[in-house]
């Protein structure tokens, strides 16, 4: 058996790109190679835990070969984490590849772009005062141009797990109400000539989003922000979008709703049998902290048909990295594996033919966790983006350096209780 784990050398396309090919043509070649890796250290580690499995039941596992196994899972994270860096990559569409601006946005650039790199805010003053934009100036910053903000835009979804699954809708007030019935209206069968009694009004209640104000505050130099060749706009969405991404998919998963979105494992959870509108049902393991030793893929299919069928078809599986790892080793009763590796740069690994996300924010398998999320997250979970991201520049907080205090508002929470179901690692 043999782990390909390093980097393949000498395939054409690497020659060809080191001899001047196009860079799309080393991007290919880089893909190409990352799933070949990851599909060699697949293979290596079915291997490895097929004889695992075969020493346990013989004689309890050999050292060396746990040992061994470790060490390849570990291969495999590092493998994901370079092809999903790679996808975010690709993912990211440069700036000054935008559509060409109109004269007012040309205008917002130019003037944002002055003040990013001197501090003079005459232009943006004169923009906003025109546009009448509450709440600008001074104290409270200025807009980013459009393309910036949606720059920005792109790459929380290329980074934000949630974000990337759920539905995203921008607003222009600080909350976003949505109503929903509670109970319809009653309907039943009638003869022709039959008499219709009177059915009930369907009961409304309302859903409220309000938008939370998320911030970062990146540094830069005097001498970076005098050089010409120097992007701005790019630059600052490149330093926010990491900040912004790690504290939205916190928030979006575990956040309590107090100054900042409210997620979905902060909702009240009963088991499913007992669910109700307005929480969260759960399915559980049936053993406390793992899965059940004699039937260990028997609660992931549970938790698959806890869904009704019309959000079956498009959900996805969410949990972190280690509680993949663990599913990694899962078998059905035929000896196949549950998980199966991406098929290629930008594609999930899967489970029971359903894609994975990657949360790190999703809890560790322990005692009573609920470390497994499965459903239509569209359906299930709404992000709430306030319109408009400001900028406030700062050159006496931390002389040398400029900061650029970057605020945007964001909010979220379950707006489908049914589109969705947990798996908690628990007798019950």
């Amino acid at each position: 058996m043999s782990l390909n784990i390093g980097a393949h050398e000498g395939l054409p396309e690497t020659r060809g790109a080191r001899e001047g090919a196009p860079e799309t043509k080393v991007a290919g070649a880089e893909q190409r190679i990352a799933v070949a890796d990851f599909l060699s250290a697949f293979e290596a580690y079915k291997e490895t835990n097929d004889a695992r499995l075969a020493q346990m039941e013989r004689r309890g596992a050999d050292v060396l070969t746990t040992e061994q196994l470790t060490r390849i899972d570990a291969a495999l994270d590092a493998h994901q984490a370079r092809l999903d860096a790679l996808a975010t990559k690709a993912r990211r569409p440069a700036l000054g590849a935008a559509p060409e601006r109109t004269a007012d946005a040309s205008q917002h650039g130019s003037a944002f772009d002055t003040y990013a790199r001197h501090g003079e805010a005459g232009g943006l003053k004169a923009l906003e005062a025109k546009a009448l934009s509450a709440g600008s100036g001074a104290d409270g910053g200025y807009l980013v141009p459009y393309e910036a903000e949606q720059e920005i835009g792109r790459r929380l979804s290329a980074l934000s797990p949630i974000r990337a699954l759920a539905s995203v809708r921008v607003i222009g007030a600080g909350t976003y109400r949505k109503p929903f019935m509670t109970s319809g209206p009653a309907s039943g069968w009638a003869a022709e000539t039959a008499a219709r009694p009177q059915t009930d009004s369907p009961v409304l209640a309302e859903l409220a989003f309000p938008a939370m104000e998320l911030y970062a505050m990146p540094a830069a130099t005097q001498a970076l922000l005098d050089d010409a060749q120097v992007n701005i706009e790019e630059w600052l969405a490149q330093e926010v979008d990491a900040a912004f991404a790690e504290q939205e998919g916190t928030a979006f998963v575990t956040g309590d709703g107090v100054a900042k979105p409210k997620g979905f494992l902060a909702y009240t959870k009963v088991a499913d049998s007992a669910w109700a509108w307005d929480k969260v049902g759960y399915v559980a393991t049936g053993a406390a902290g793992g899965f059940p030793s004699a039937t260990p893929a028997d609660p992931l299919i549970d938790l698959v048909y806890a869904l009704k069928g019309g959000y079956r078809q498009n959900a996805t599986f969410v949990m972190n990295r280690k509680t993949q790892g663990a599913v990694r080793k899962l078998k059905d009763e035929n000896g196949n594996y549950l998980w199966s590796p991406p098929a290629g740069v930008g594609q999930p690994a899967s489970l029971l033919g359903f894609p994975v996300a990657e949360s790190e924010a999703m809890p560790d398998m322990a005692a009573d966790a609920f470390a497994i999320a499965f459903g239509d997250f569209r359906r299930f979970y709404l992000v709430v983006d306030r319109a408009g991201v400001r900028v406030l520049r700062d050159p006496y907080s931390a002389k040398p350096y400029v900061l650029f205090y970057t605020t945007k508002r964001v909010g979220g929470g379950v707006q489908n209780f049914e589109a969705a179901k947990l798996l908690k690692f628990a007798a019950s």
